[in-house]
């Protein structure tokens, strides 16, 4: 199976030639990149020998967990419609969802650029890797709240049912916009554990070395987008929203382009995600 082969147990990896045929792509889009993974699996997963023991103990272990999650959704969620709602059943079913679709990535990048970019400097690796993980997770919970209104659409829920009960509430109810005032104190929970770990991931990137110049903004920049995401979310009717909402162009680059302004001034700098802590008092 792609799970033990990704694992490293077998390396018989599943055709998925017939099933990349079957698929509607094109050229030049995303669907087509999907294609041509689907078509060369086995020489990507065979490609795994020329690294290291240790990195492909790491690759194998983040496969592993990737998999896995997409393996749960396609069992939770494969059936779902809008007619027939699915939803996570608790807050524990939901740590699971976030880790496996994006903590496990955190957690990755975190032992391989310790390895390789800065494997002298002083940081405590279990914070690092605890803030790293929290880090993937906000930013899919971002998507999460996000993206909830047109997920429900597609029969998914993400909110766990067992909270949803507690604001009497079932997952079909949040079609209805007019449920937005009960919702609401729910919603903004997550928005508040959400703005957590972006914050969780901002101690992270602050606490790497000041001279990692591009890993240090490629970690910076999806937290304050994220960060200003979040404010928008908190004032809008996202069950309304026949869109998802996020921010317009001219905000994304006007944040690129100040946190590479002001990377030089470090005290500046490390002050840019202030209003995640506001976020969260």
């Amino acid at each position: 199976s792609i799970q033990n082969a990704c694992a490293g147990n077998e390396f018989t990896v599943p055709d998925f030639g017939d099933l990349a045929a079957t698929r509607v792509f094109r050229a030049g889009s995303g669907n087509y990149g999907e294609r041509l993974l689907l078509e060369n699996i086995g020489q990507i997963l065979h490609s795994l020998a020329q690294f290291s023991l240790q990195d492909r103990s790491e690759i194998r272990m983040v496969l592993t967990a990737i998999t896995r999650g997409q393996e749960l959704d396609l069992i939770r969620f494969g059936s779902a419609s809008a007619a027939q709602i699915a939803a996570l059943g608790s807050d524990a079913e939901f740590e699971e969802y976030t880790y496996y679709v994006a903590g496990c990535v955190g957690e990755f990048w975190t032992r391989m650029c310790r390895r390789y970019l800065f494997p002298r400097a002083k940081l405590d690796d279990a914070v690092l890797i605890e803030n790293g993980v929290r880090f993937g997770k906000g930013l899919q919970m971002v998507n999460i709240l996000r993206d909830l209104a047109a997920d429900l659409r597609e029969g998914r829920c993400y909110i766990p049912q067992s909270r949803l009960l507690e604001y009497g509430l079932r997952p079909s109810d949040l079609l209805d916009a007019s449920t937005m005032d009960r919702f609401r104190p729910l919603y903004h929970a997550y928005l508040h554990q959400a703005a957590d770990h972006l914050w969780a991931g901002w101690c992270y990137t602050i606490s790497l070395p000041f001279r990692c110049v591009r890993v240090r903004l490629a970690c910076a920049w999806p937290i304050l987008i994220g960060m200003k995401t979040l404010a928008l979310l908190r004032r809008a009717q996202v069950l309304a929203s026949p869109t998802p909402i996020k921010l317009s162009r001219y905000e994304v680059r006007r944040l690129i382009l100040q946190s590479l302004l002001l990377y030089p001034l470090a005290g500046i700098w490390k002050n840019l995600a202030a209003d995640l802590r506001t976020f969260t008092a």
